[in-house]
């Protein structure tokens, strides 16, 4: 099985800039205090530097890190050994790089229920953590992603194309949108990597067809792409794959879970952290690839604000040059921002070719 991790094995490999990176994703991005009890859980995929470091960094603020470590699940959103689910759902902080992540089962939703603060970092390596929180100027992407929100708020016709055969359409009629890549300020609210907006516009004006061209995870199998795999919607359901091995591969994924929530589409992301320029086939850097668009299916949290469904497990895909057509409006156009304020923070945040 490849896990396309990809990780640097020398112990010293960037060890400052990760130390940095640590401390702000402790302190400034999941805003830990003195006192409070952090699970940072991750398993045998995960890279031991980036949890340590990360333990380290809640340790010298005052937090108490307990690290969790287990045997790889063989998919994702599997509900964990009970002694990890009793850990996570009674913990102030949870910051997940688990592989097999398990946002989604029945742990995470105690935990939210809880008041945890938690986010995902799946498959995080050092390169990861470095090029996309140690790099970066986070309140800028923050400004970029709540202006990005403010503008879909406002609109209703949402289409979506690419050269890659993308064409797909639908209605946000009212919509919210959630900046997922926020600072956790909120008791029993995911969040995620900086550098990503979603919502799900209304499930059933969405129609058309969606070509996954970088990424696709899980099922664990792949990863990033050889070739294009190709959905076709329908009043948001996947109504038939088409492709070459991969797409069979995800197509019989689907299937093997014998849930009908397994083919509905569960909400649509915008990537722009300007730390990502390709994919790489870990889901949670591909998903903020700078100017891509990524796409849920399966399990739809409540914190998207559109319908609320379970289902036996999410994926994610990612479109990596789309066109964004609100409202008869181009915003985006093969993967370039043309929208002149999203232009002028992309500049800011130093984006090549802005």
């Amino acid at each position: 099985m490849d896990l396309n991790i990809g990780t640097e094995t020398r112990n010293e490999y960037m060890n400052l800039e990760l130390q940095k990176g640590a401390y702000t994703l402790a302190k400034e991005i999941m805003l830990i205090k003195p006192g409070e009890n952090v699970v940072i859980s991750g398993d045998t995929a995960s890279d031991k530097r980036v949890i340590d470091a990360v333990a380290g960094a809640v340790y010298s603020i005052g937090g108490i890190p307990t690290i969790i470590n287990y045997a790889t699940a063989p998919t994702v959103g599997l509900q964990p050994p009970a002694p990890i689910a009793a850990a996570v759902a009674k913990a102030d902080v949870w910051i997940e790089f688990t592989y097999s992540y398990i946002m989604h089962s029945k742990a995470f939703r105690d935990a939210m229920d809880f008041g945890t603060r938690y986010i995902c970092l799946t498959g995080m390596d050092v390169e990861m953590l470095v090029n996309t929180i140690s790099r970066i100027d986070y309140a800028t992407m923050i400004e970029l992603g709540e202006y990005m929100k403010s503008v879909l708020e406002q609109t209703d016709e949402i289409i979506i194309k690419c050269p890659n055969g993308t064409n797909l359409v639908a209605h946000n009629r009212g919509r919210k949108i959630r900046h997922s890549g926020q600072i956790a300020t909120k008791k029993g609210y995911p969040v995620m990597l900086g550098g990503q907006i979603s919502w799900c516009p209304v499930e059933s004006t969405i129609n058309g067809t969606l070509v996954f061209d970088g990424a696709i995870f899980p099922p664990l199998e792949l990863g990033k792409l050889n070739n294009p795999i190709t959905l076709h919607l329908e009043k948001g359901k996947i109504v038939k794959v088409e492709g070459g091995a991969e797409a069979k591969i995800f197509e019989n994924w689907l299937h093997g879970f014998n849930d009908d929530n397994m083919f509905r589409l569960a909400h649509y992301s915008l990537g722009f952290n300007p730390g990502v320029t390709k994919v790489t086939g870990r889901i949670v850097e591909d998903e903020r690839v700078f100017g891509c668009m990524e796409f849920g299916i399966g399990s739809q949290g409540a914190a998207i604000m559109g319908e609320f469904w379970t289902a036996a497990s999410h994926t994610d895909g990612i479109v990596l040059k789309p066109t964004m057509i609100f409202d008869g409006k181009v915003f985006e156009e093969e993967g370039i921002y043309l929208d002149e304020k999203a232009r002028e923070l992309c500049k800011k945040l130093g984006v090549q070719g802005y």
